[in-house]
Order: C-alpha cells, then structure tokens, then sequence
C-alpha cells in the first residue's frame, strides 16, 4: 500500500494505476489527488466497500448471505480531490423506519438492502472534503462545491454546493449541454483530444463542436462498426 501515498500536494495518481478492488469500475486518466487526506483512494477516499485484498480474507457476503453489492462506478477524466469520502455499503443494515437502527449481528443477514451503484460520470469534478452518499449519480461534467455533502443524483454540467448539496448554477446554457452530450469528447481517442487541448482550454463550445462536426463525427460509425 505504501506506493499509494502521497509525497507532496501537487501529486496526483491516476485511478487505472492504483485501483485493485473488483468492486470499483475506473475510466481512462481519471485521477486523485489524496496528499491533504493522508489516506490511499480504497482505504479511505472509499469507505465501507467490500471487495479490497483485506476484506477479502474476511469474508464474503456474496457467498456468505447472497447479497447483491453496489459498485462504484467512475468515468472518464474525472478529478477527485483530497479528503473526498464516498461512502459505500457500510449504512445499508440501518433501516430508520424499524423500532431500532442498530444493526444487530442476528439481523445482518437479511437486513441488508442495497442503495444502487455509485456512479461518477466523466468530466466530473468533486472538490476537497466533498462527501457523496451511497447511490448517487454525479453526471459527466459536473462539479461539486469543496465540503458539500451530495445526498441525490447532480445533473450533467452543473455545479452543486452545501450540506445537502443544492444547485448552484449550470455551468453553460440548455443548448451548449446537448451538444456537449453529443460529442462526449471524453471517449473520443486521446491523439484527437491531444489536438483539440487549446480548445478545451476555452469556453468555446461551438469551437469544439465544429471540430467534432470535421474530425470526430463522420468516423464514429468506423469505429463503433
């Protein structure tokens, strides 16, 4: 674990380099920036998510009870900064509408209910200290305010804040979010998206979406054929 810390705040790791548990789908060139969190991305940016080499050895409660267990699910060029928290599977066995929300180990088994995969889109932007409770949706493109608590799904390209995270503002107009949602420039080859840096380095999208228009779109049946 110990090639997983951190030796200066303008260190960052990309995910695919540092992810093993099975249970964490990662994208390409998403990264995580843990200096401030004095902490490895699996062991305590994510919490309570089965399926790391230790717990492994635990136990297994696939085979041992049959449940189903939520995934964390991140896209693409997403930017995750230190002492973010993503809380995983370890509230699930508390259940607010019985007489107690204490998990008794007799009741472990069959108390368990699965909140739905965590899914962190591409593009997306959690600022540091930000915590994202378990079954959430942050979509591609959107940014959460450093310290907010996200407790329901943040649609694509918008910038949410504060315990409960609300919206902010969208980050661009109606019309300039659907054809950033058309060119999903996150997928495209990184030789095409080297080429177009000093356009993603501006806020002209119909730029961008000229470029889709001549280098991208005319070819994607090439490549999904």
């Amino acid at each position: 674990m110990k090639q997983h810390r951190f030796n200066h705040w303008s260190e960052t790791k990309y995910l695919k380099d540092i992810v093993t548990n099975p249970m964490i789908e990662v994208g390409e060139y998403s990264y995580y920036s843990g200096y401030y969190g004095h902490h490895d991305f699996e062991d305590g940016c994510v919490r309570y998510l089965w399926g790391d080499e230790k717990s492994r050895r635990l136990f297994n409660p696939i085979e041992d009870y049959g449940w189903v267990l939520d995934k964390l699910i991140i896209g693409n060029y997403v930017c995750i900064a230190s002492g973010v928290i993503i809380l995983m599977g370890g509230n699930h066995n508390h259940h607010p509408e019985w007489i107690t929300v204490y998990p008794f180990a007799e009741q472990i088994e069959t108390s368990y209910e699965p909140k739905g995969d965590t899914i962190i889109e591409s593009d997306a932007w959690i600022g540091m200290n930000a915590m994202i409770m378990p079954g959430v949706n942050i979509g591609e493109g959107a940014i959460v305010a450093a310290g907010s608590v996200v407790v329901k799904d943040v649609p694509p390209y918008t910038i949410v804040g504060g315990n409960p995270a609300k919206e902010i503002k969208k980050r661009f107009t109606d019309k300039e979010i659907e054809k950033l949602k058309e060119m999903r420039w996150f997928d495209w080859e990184r030789e095409k998206i080297e080429r177009a840096i000093p356009i993603f380095s501006s806020s002209s999208i119909d730029q961008l979406y000229d470029y889709y228009l001549r280098e991208i779109k005319p070819y994607e049946h090439l490549e999904n054929g």
